[in-house]
């Protein structure tokens, strides 16, 4: 496997655990030449690495995790990564879905997640803005406008659209929110910790809950077991502890 590796300082943190712990070639975006038949891996879309990975068949894509990952704050300047303590989630030819398996609750268990009992009653519902960056490589730019109209065939109710850089804090609102909605925001595992049930519109998050039942939504924990066994720490990459649920070779 080819671990491909920019020269930002995130991407070389993650991407030299994930390569000691798989005993992968790094090799520097710069020099890398795809091939199709290569099996290759890399934090994140920018940089080059989201366009080399949509050409593949047979990837690893590593991103900030589902749930408890590493502290971050937004401004209209930028993200900014606090710390790498946190977790990653690690998908296999995919960027975003995962497979809801039946798994045990040992890692989930040392997440230590707090649930909130499922909400009774709801003002509104969050519609969650992709970000510039998504919507650029999803080609999302009437996400927003498509998913307010498709909404308002099943509810009536308010709706608040909300972005990681939005004055009121995402905790704030779920407290009185019916539903949270997105394309494939990590907040909609937040929300479900809360006690709101989150709606995906990718296809491969839309079995958790999709548009069609906004207003029946449910909160699956068994989702949460198989998130567990999605992500994964530096430390537990390092060691190579996930890579038997990833076929890694």
């Amino acid at each position: 496997m080819f671990v491909i590796q920019t020269d930002h300082f995130v991407n070389q943190n993650i991407t030299n655990s994930f390569a000691k712990g798989t005993n992968s070639k790094l090799i520097n975006i710069k020099e890398y030449k795809f091939n199709e038949s290569d099996k290759i891996a890399s934090y994140g879309i920018l940089r080059g690495t989201g366009e080399i990975l949509k050409k593949s068949n047979n990837f690893l894509y590593i991103d900030h995790g589902y749930i408890n990952a590493s502290e971050r704050s937004f401004s209209n300047k930028g993200t900014l990564i606090k710390n790498l303590d946190g977790y990653f989630r690690i998908v296999k030819n995919d960027f975003i879905g995962f497979k809801v398996n039946n798994y045990d609750e040992n890692r989930i268990k040392k997440l230590d997640l707090k649930f909130s009992p499922i909400r009774k009653s709801g003002e509104y519902i969050i519609l969650s803005e992709p970000s510039a960056n998504m919507k650029n490589f999803y080609n999302l730019d009437n996400w927003v406008e498509d998913t307010i109209n498709k909404i308002k065939n099943y509810t009536d109710r308010k709706l608040y659209v909300h972005n990681k850089f939005s004055e009121i804090p995402l905790d704030k609102l779920l407290t009185r929110a019916w539903a949270f909605v997105s394309f494939q925001s990590t907040a909609g595992f937040k929300s479900m910790l809360k006690g709101v049930p989150a709606h995906f519109t990718h296809k491969n998050l839309s079995n958790i809950n999709s548009i069609e039942n906004i207003e029946f939504g449910k909160i699956n924990y068994d989702v949460f077991k198989s998130l567990s066994y999605n992500q994964w720490t530096l430390e537990e990459m390092e060691q190579g502890i996930m890579n038997n649920y990833y076929d890694i070779k």
